[in-house]
């Protein structure tokens, strides 16, 4: 036993030593190969290192940002500035840099030399923008010179103060004067109270009503129906004003056949999600408003839908005693028959009451305020006896429209960055929105890729109508640095031009990889936006957005076009315009053509650049990439843009980004 044990240690040990020995080679062997590989690696990397960093080697790839992380922290990548890839045939690209901030817009538009040759690449537009320019480029001298700024001074000295009377009484003769509208000088405030005596009109028929559809076989539907309104008076010139509460009672009912209240609110033509009051009382689970429901009850117990009262009907049947119909409260209003309404302003919202009796409350939504419901406003089916408005704020709100310009070097425009841009933002705006560009400013402009400089937001703004809002405009663009002013009179026309002057900021003085518009009362992630363009691949040319196909011009009512305007039957495929993405290489063919007078304007900005993009397609083949969450009304689940958001709506929206770390729709209106 002894013998056998010896020789397997003996064994053991001969194979130790062997195992030593091969590893000792390996080792050798590693030290060898690393002594003729060391030298070889840091030769082709100190290769041509003058100017140049570690990050344009050849075998260096290109950063992806994929993820909203990456997206976060790492650096954009930088393609390489001398020493292409040996085995691509591609010219070298220089590195894009972003050259000096300006004001001025450097879009050329040479309106002489159209006059001189008489060009038609702008059909309808064409002499509209010449008009535009020639005025435009008068207006930014003076303002320049500061001829503006001292006549804006003097109409300051004489301007007096407004008054903010506690209380505005008119009669129904009055009120009819002053176009139904009672002005409200300096808003609402909580406790103020509004009290309307009123008579509804007997019904009439109407051949096309608005509320419902007509009943086969039939000419006419009855109705009667009267809308109260709080408006926003001096929000925005040129506009509608927004519709801060809409209540409007419909006495022989819509759609439902039955009498129906309901109240709403609209912002830039958009409403919001309507509450309809139709007889039933709110549920006791539903949220209240100052402790008190939304909605009343007002119609016969037996005419009641739920289960409850059905119950009670059949065991009254059943037990032989008779029904005795009770009426709660009939509909608050009546044909023919005056009433006196009380509309209140409490902590929580709008209440409500008629002849006496709590009739609806309606929550505040985000993005209307009281001091902005300047005016109260009667339409419809009555005949007004008297309205008074009581409790009115004291102290006067200044409206002058930078009021809403908070003056921090918090807000302002970021260092220029002197590397590549992967995005460059433009966003268009009018230049009396000075709310809703410092909402942009406090919201998704505070971006972590915009505030380190990966991507670029501006705003492009024409010049007003109104000498004073354009040297606020000025003083504005001066300190915040971030806004870009396209030198013609401003109108809905030409907006397209201030379009075209994005996709030349963003090609020449950012030099972007990807260019995008955006209106001023757009929401943007700016991360996903950048992730999304970045899924096509690298050198493609790209248009995205939430793209529509085959649609067609209207020949009538507001929006109509005319055959001269646009004579085809369809408009090719083009993007909604509150937000969507180009490349560089369409964006640079888009300013080359209208430098050279051969781009087609159209008074509808979104059709536009789809018909550039198209006449880009024709060349070279783009990547059309639609997505519905490129939201074109209002805001959606996931949405990577929502659109007609209110100054306070944006700040609400960004909040909930940054607090939940996911998007939120704040639709309150």
């Amino acid at each position: 036993m002894k013998r056998g044990g010896g020789k397997l240690d003996t064994y053991m040990g001969v194979t130790r030593n062997r195992s030593v020995q091969i590893l000792a080679l390996m080792g050798l062997l590693y030290m060898i190969f690393m002594t003729f590989e060391v030298p070889f690696v840091f030769k082709s990397v100190s290769q041509d290192t003058s100017g140049v960093s570690f990050q344009n080697d050849a075998f260096v790839r290109p950063q992806q940002l994929d993820s909203e992380e990456e997206l976060q922290e790492k650096e954009a990548p930088i393609r390489p500035l001398k020493e292409p890839l040996k085995l691509s045939s591609v010219s070298p690209k220089p590195q894009r840099r972003m050259r000096e901030y300006k004001t001025l817009s450097g879009l050329i538009y040479d309106w002489r030399a159209l006059i001189s040759t008489e060009q038609d690449g702008y059909l309808g537009l064409h002499n509209s923008a010449i008009t535009a320019f020639q005025l435009g480029e008068k207006l930014w001298e003076d303002l320049k010179s500061g001829k503006i700024t001292i006549d804006v001074e003097k109409a300051a000295e004489n301007r007096t103060e407004m008054s903010c009377p506690n209380s505005v009484s008119l009669s129904g003769a009055q009120f009819g004067k002053g176009g139904k509208v009672m002005v409200l000088p300096c808003g609402l405030t909580l406790g103020s109270h509004i009290t309307l005596v009123a008579k509804p009109r007997i019904a009439h028929a109407e051949n096309n009503p608005k509320i419902s559809l007509l009943k086969e076989g039939d000419q006419s539907l009855m109705v009667s129906q009267f809308m109260l309104e709080l408006i926003g008076l001096k929000t925005v010139d040129g506009e509608d004003p927004p519709r801060i509460l809409h209540y409007n009672p419909r006495l022989k009912g819509d759609w439902s056949a039955k009498p129906v209240i309901e109240q709403n609110t609209c912002y830039r033509q958009q409403w919001g999600t309507s509450v309809r009051c139709e007889g039933w009382k709110s549920s006791p689970d539903e949220e209240t408003v100052d402790g008190l429901i939304k909605c009343e009850k007002w119609i016969r117990d037996d005419d009641s839908n739920n289960e409850e009262s059905r119950a009670t009907w059949w065991l009254s049947r059943l037990l032989s005693r008779p029904k005795k119909v009770t009426v709660d409260w009939p509909f608050p209003f009546a044909e023919d028959k005056l009433f006196v309404m009380t509309l209140s302003a409490g902590l929580e919202g709008y209440h409500v009451n008629v002849d006496g009796r709590h009739v609806t409350s309606f929550p505040y939504r985000t993005g209307f305020s009281l001091e902005d419901a300047t005016g109260l406003t009667l339409k419809g089916d009555i005949d007004v006896h008297s309205v008074f408005a009581a409790s009115l704020p004291s102290s006067h709100p200044s409206y002058a429209p930078q009021r809403h310009l908070e003056m921090s070097e918090r807000w302002q425009a970021p260092p220029r960055p002197n590397g590549p841009v992967e995005l460059f933002i433009g966003i268009l705006s009018a230049g009396n929105h000075f709310a809703e560009r410092m909402a942009v400013r406090k919201s998704w402009m505070q971006h972590r890729l915009i505030r380190n400089s990966k991507v670029v937001a501006r705003f492009f703004v024409a010049l007003h109508g109104r000498n004073e809002v354009n040297v606020e405009l000025k003083k504005e663009a001066e300190y915040f640095g971030d806004i870009v002013i396209v030198p013609y009179m401003d109108s809905y026309d030409l907006v397209v031009v201030k379009t075209v002057a994005i996709c030349e900021y963003g090609v020449r003085t950012v030099a972007a990889k990807y260019i995008m518009k955006c209106d001023d009362d757009t929401f943007v992630r700016v991360d996903v936006v950048v992730k999304e363009a970045n899924k096509i691949p690298e050198g493609s040319s790209l248009y995205v957005g939430n793209i529509n196909y085959y649609h067609k011009p209207l020949r009538s009512g507001k929006w109509a076009v005319t055959y001269e305007e646009w004579p085809e039957e369809d408009y090719p495929p083009y993007a909604n315009g509150p937000g969507y993405t180009l490349s560089a290489d369409v964006a640079n063919f888009i300013v080359s053509e209208f430098e050279k007078h051969k781009l087609r304007l159209f008074k509808m900005e979104d059709v536009s650049v789809g018909m550039w993009v198209e006449n880009f397609n024709a060349t070279k083949p783009v990547e059309y990439v639609h997505s519905l969450k490129f939201c074109q009304y209002g805001c959606i689940e996931d949405y990577y843009t929502a659109h007609y958001q209110s100054p306070k709506q944006m700040i609400c929206l960004w909040d909930k980004l940054q607090q939940l770390g996911r998007p939120v729709c704040c639709n309150m209106r």
